[in-house]
C-alpha cells in the first residue's frame, strides 16, 4: 500500500515522528512535508508540493496539524484520508488558552471548521477512547468516525538507563508551560513540600505561561525549584535518567487534560522511571494505579504532594511501577505495535476500495 503523508506541524514534531515511522513499518510512505517555521509560508509551500505531486497512492494520511491541509486534498483528490486531529481548535483557542470567546464570531467559524474538517475524512484519528469520545459530544458526529491510536514512544530514544544517585530525591517535569499541564500545581506542591530539604524540584521547558509560572514560584518562595529552560529532544533522556520520580501529568482539571495522555507520560515509561500522573479518564485506559503509575488527583497539589511523599518513602513501589510502566509500554504501545494498529485502520479504509 501507498500512503502519502502530509502534515501542517514540521515532521519533527513528536507525533509526526512516531506516526511516519509506525506507517513504515507496513506500506510505502510518500512523505511531502515542510519544517519552515512560519505557519503560513509552511502551508503555501506545502500545498504547491502537493500540487505537483504526481507519483500515485492508495491513501493520504495527514498528520498534525492538518486541519487545513484536509480541506487542501479533499479538493486535490478522491483517495480516502485519514486524519491525525490529535486535538481540537475550538477547544484549544477557547476553552484551554482562552484566546478567543467560544462564542465569539471567531470561535463559533472555529468550531464550525474543526466540525467540516472532520466530516470530509473518511477516518479520524485520535489519543484515547475519551477524546474520541469528546469529539463526537463536541461536535455532534457519528462515534464510528474516529479511531484510537495511541501515541506510544520512540523506544530508539527513551529507553532504561543507571538508576540515579539516591541523593537529592529529584522530582522532574517538562513542558511548554500550556493551561493544561497544571504546572502551578506541581509549583505548588514544591512549597508544600519546602520542609524536606532532600527533595528538589527540576522544571525544564518555556513558553505560554512561562513567566506566569516563574512568578507565582517567586511569589510564594520557593527555593526548591530549579527552572533549567529550554531542554533540546535529544538531550530529554540525559534530564529524565537523572530523576528519581518523574510528573507525567497532565494535572489541570480542564476538559483537555481529562481527554489525554501527555506525551512525556510514555518517554518517562519507557525509560523505567517511576510516574505521577493526574487520575484522568484518559490515563486509567491504559495504566493501573500502582502498577503501570501512580495517579493523583487532578488540579490538587496536596494530593500531588502525598504521591511524591509516597513514592520517596517507598523504594519498593518506585521500582515496581516503574519497570511495570515500562513492561507494558513494550508489550503494547511500541512502534512496531503502532505500527500493527495503524495498519488494521488504513486496510479498513482501503477495503471498500479494493473490493
Amino acid at each position: 500500500m501507498r500512503v502519502l503523508f502530509v502534515c501542517g506541524r514540521e515532521p519533527e514534531y513528536v507525533r509526526n515522528q512516531i506516526i511516519l515511522k509506525a506507517l513504515q513499518q507496513h506500506a510505502e510512505v510518500i512523505a511531502i512535508t515542510d519544517s519552515g517555521k512560519n505557519y503560513i509560508i509552511r502551508h503555501v509551500r506545502l500545498f504547491f508540493k502537493v500540487l505537483m505531486h504526481r507519483k500515485p497512492h492508495d491513501i493520504v494520511f495527514v498528520g498534525f496539524y492538518g486541519y487545513l491541509l484536509v480541506l487542501l486534498m479533499r479538493l486535490c483528490t478522491r483517495k480516502p484520508i485519514v486524519f491525525d486531529a490529535y486535538l481540537s481548535t475550538f477547544n484549544t483557542l477557547c476553552l484551554d488558552r482562552r484566546v478567543i470567546k467560544p462564542d465569539s464570531f471567531a470561535g463559533r467559524m472555529i468550531f464550525l471548521m474543526d466540525r467540516l474538517v472532520c466530516r470530509m475524512a473518511d477516518v479520524v484519528v485520535l489519543d484515547t477512547q475519551a477524546h474520541c469520545a469528546y469529539f463526537t459530544r463536541l461536535y455532534h458526529l457519528p462515534p464510528e468516525l474516529f479511531r484510537v491510536l495511541y501515541l506510544g514512544y520512540d523506544e530508539e530514544i527513551f529507553f532504561p538507563r543507571p538508576a540515579p544517585a539516591e541523593h537529592p530525591f529529584k522530582v522532574f517535569y517538562y513542558g511548554s508551560f500550556l493551561p493544561l499541564q497544571g504546572i502551578e500545581y506541581i509549583v505548588q506542591a514544591a512549597k508544600l513540600l519546602e520542609n524536606e530539604p532532600e527533595i528538589v524540584f527540576q522544571i525544564a521547558g518555556e513558553g505560554l505561561r512561562f513567566g506566569e509560572i516563574r512568578a507565582l514560584a517567586e511569589s510564594l518562595g520557593c527555593t526548591n525549584i530549579g527552572f533549567m529552560g529550554w531542554v533540546p529532544y535529544h538531550k530529554l533522556p540525559e534530564a529524565i535518567a537523572e530523576a528519581s520520580v518523574c510528573l507525567g501529568g497532565h494535572f489541570s482539571d480542564n476538559s483537555k487534560a481529562q481527554n489525554v495522555i501527555a506525551t512525556k507520560t510514555y518517554q518517562f515509561l519507557g525509560m523505567a522511571r517511576p510516574t505521577i500522573v493526574g487520575n484522568n479518564a484518559a490515563n486509567a485506559e491504559i495504566f493501573v494505579h500502582g502498577e503501570h503509575v501512580y495517579m493523583c488527583e487532578l488540579a490538587n497539589p496536596q494530593s500531588l504532594v502525598d504521591a511524591i511523599l509516597t513514592l520517596r518513602n517507598d523504594r519498593e513501589l518506585r521500582e515496581k511501577i516503574a519497570w511495570g510502566g515500562y513492561s507494558h509500554l513494550i508489550e503494547r504501545y511500541s512502534i512496531a505495535r503502532i505500527g500493527a494498529v495503524l495498519n488494521d485502520i488504513l486496510m479498513e479504509v482501503h477495503a471498500p476500495l479494493s473490493d
